[in-house]
């Protein structure tokens, strides 16, 4: 079983150009690349392609595709999307999304990052509103969740990705804390826009427990692939083609705690998918069941798992670093601990660490990247400050990382055109 998964995961990370980075969580979804020369070191003044000074921070990664860097942006009320020059840093046009942005806690409403297939870009804001744009800023429409199906109701606000795959985008909406309307999820063409279907996703999960930040996942089966979405207590697998959910798996809350929900989002290996929790537990199972597969499904649990920041895989190994910067590594196939409570640079971190070039670069929300070395071992091999208040996660392009720190976007490093 372990070939099956190891090489599923393998064609998945394979198979995307490493060119582009055309969603959050990269091309395979995992938060790693394949890309082999990246930088390890660079500062304020060195090592940098260029600066673009931005209006507000945000959360949301930046998404790379040919010449474009793709970024959501707030700027007082409004919300736009900006497409800006790979090679120069210059803003080639900002269409407005919407407006009625505000901050909670940390986050404010362009958290949700922006996805691509090279020929449309949609982007999706925490007030619900989805549009869709052609590669020269043409809107080409737009939907709006609230007006449709009735307000979010999560406590801190929304801020789940759409997940791109195959021409289709999946937006989830779990909430409870704050609404009794149902959760749901829906599969909609990128390039028209129009609904191919939304089901409920029902949950008995209290109080607070019912939101979800999470952005699902792609999961491949035998019997082909399933959508997977965490969240609410549960973990479900659903089909592309209806939505209908095919299996579920409880456990994320076993305590049932009214306070337990989930930021962190899944990762699928193959047919293998790791769903965090709130720290604990962190679970392992199969992909692919029917029915309730809570026991018969799972594979392995963890009880040191993030909060907040998504794991990265390579396929073989589980990088985690948890809010207080403390990292770990799993083997992805049995669970067992590589290494455990290695000391980041002191800081809180909300950015999903990212897995490429034989390292691992995890940034804190003071702008520190540490860059530690990828296998069983752990190695710090450089720190790195850029300054800023920093939440998004790092995208890889061509030989190039893009960091969004406090109120700038920073390339860094030269580009290597493939």
């Amino acid at each position: 079983m372990r070939g099956t998964t190891m090489l599923m995961a393998g064609a998945l990370l394979a198979a995307p150009l490493a060119a582009e980075w055309p969603q959050w969580r990269g091309p395979a979804h995992l938060g790693s690349s394949s890309e082999r020369e990246l930088p390890l070191r660079w500062s304020a003044t060195e090592g940098l392609a260029w600066t673009l000074a931005l209006p507000e921070i945000s959360g949301a990664t930046p998404i790379v595709h040919g010449e474009r860097v793709f970024l959501n942006v707030a700027r007082g009320d409004a919300l736009e999307l900006w497409s800006v020059d790979r090679n120069t840093g210059k803003v080639q046009w900002q269409a407005p999304v919407g407006t009625g942005n505000i901050s909670t806690r940390k986050q404010n409403m362009s958290s949700p990052s922006p996805v691509t297939d090279g020929r449309h870009v949609a982007v999706l804001t925490g007030t619900g509103v989805l549009k869709g744009f052609d590669l020269d800023g043409k809107e080409l429409w737009a939907r709006d969740f609230q007006k449709e199906y009735g307000k979010f109701g999560l406590m801190w606000g929304y801020a789940s990705s759409p997940l791109l795959f195959e021409g289709s985008l999946y937006v989830q909406v779990l909430h409870g804390m704050h609404t009794d309307d149902p959760s749901y999820v829906t599969r909609i063409e990128l390039a028209s826009g129009k609904t191919v279907w939304r089901v409920e996703r029902p949950t008995d999960a209290p109080k607070e427990s019912p939101d979800a930040y999470t952005t699902p996942t792609i999961a491949r089966t035998a019997s082909g692939p399933e959508l997977v979405i965490t969240g609410a207590d549960y973990v479900t697998g659903h089909d592309l083609k209806s939505g209908q959910e095919l299996w579920r798996s409880a456990g994320l809350n076993p305590g049932r705690e009214g306070f337990y929900r989930v930021v962190a989002s899944p990762l699928a290996l193959g047919d293998l998918v790791i769903a965090p929790t709130r720290v604990r537990p962190m679970l392992a199972l199969r992909a692919g069941g029917r029915g309730d597969v809570t026991t018969s499904h799972r594979v392995w649990a963890h009880d040191a798992g993030p909060d907040v920041p998504t794991p990265a895989s390579d396929g073989e190994i589980l990088y985690i670093v948890n809010d207080k910067g403390i990292a770990s590594a799993l083997d992805v196939k049995t669970g067992a601990v590589l290494y455990a409570e290695q000391r980041l640079k002191v800081g809180t971190y909300s950015a999903s660490p990212l897995v490429a070039a034989g390292r691992v670069y995890a940034t804190s929300e003071d702008g520190v990247t540490t860059v530690y070395r990828v296998g069983p071992k752990f190695e710090i091999l450089a720190e790195n400050t850029l300054p800023g208040f920093t939440l998004g996660s790092i995208a890889v392009s061509e030989g190039q990382l893009f960091v969004r720190s406090g109120q700038n976007l920073y390339a860094i490093g030269e580009r290597r055109r493939r």
